[in-house]
C-alpha cells in the first residue's frame, strides 16, 4: 500500500472552502502514479515502452468534506490484477483524525500508446505491484 500526504489548497476547493469533488480524483491519480513509481516505473518510462494506464471505471463514495488548509492522507492498495487491468482501493482521509473523506474502487486498463488498444501488463511490473496488496 502506498500513502501520501498533502495539504488542501484554495485551488482544491469551491467558493466555500470545501474540497471540490473532482479534486479527490486528482489526489487519487497522484497516489496511483506514486504506486507505479514505488514499483520502479515512472510514467515517462512506461510511455517510452508503448505502455499507458487509462481509467476504466471508478466507484466513488463521498463521506465527509475536507476543508481548506486540512492535511489529508491518500492511500492506494492493489486489490486485483488481470492480464490488462488493475483494480485499486483508494481512500482520502484526514491526516490527523483518520476520518474518511472519500473512498473509491478504481479499475485502470493497460493500453498500447501506439494503437490505443488493450495490452498485457508486463509480468515484471505486475510482480512489483503485488507489494501494494498489503494493507495498513
Amino acid at each position: 500500500m502506498i500513502e501520501l500526504t498533502t495539504r488542501i489548497y484554495l485551488e482544491d476547493t469551491d467558493a466555500g472552502g470545501i474540497v471540490y469533488h473532482t479534486s479527490y480524483l486528482r489526489f487519487m491519480e497522484r497516489a496511483r502514479t506514486e504506486a507505479l513509481r514505488s514499483a520502479g516505473f515512472s510514467q515517462s518510462e512506461t510511455f517510452e515502452n508503448d505502455l499507458s494506464f487509462v481509467l476504466h471505471s471508478m466507484n466513488i463514495r463521498f463521506a465527509t468534506p475536507a476543508l481548506l488548509d486540512d492535511e489529508v492522507q491518500i492511500s492506494c492498495r492493489l486489490v486485483n490484477s488481470k492480464g490488462a487491468s488493475i483494480t485499486f482501493e483508494q481512500h482520502v482521509r484526514s491526516a490527523t483524525t483518520r476520518q474518511m473523506h472519500c473512498s473509491a474502487e478504481v479499475v485502470v486498463a493497460c493500453i498500447s500508446l501506439q494503437n490505443k488498444r488493450p495490452r498485457r501488463i508486463p509480468r515484471e511490473l505486475l510482480e512489483k505491484l503485488e507489494a501494494l496488496r498489503a494493507g495498513p
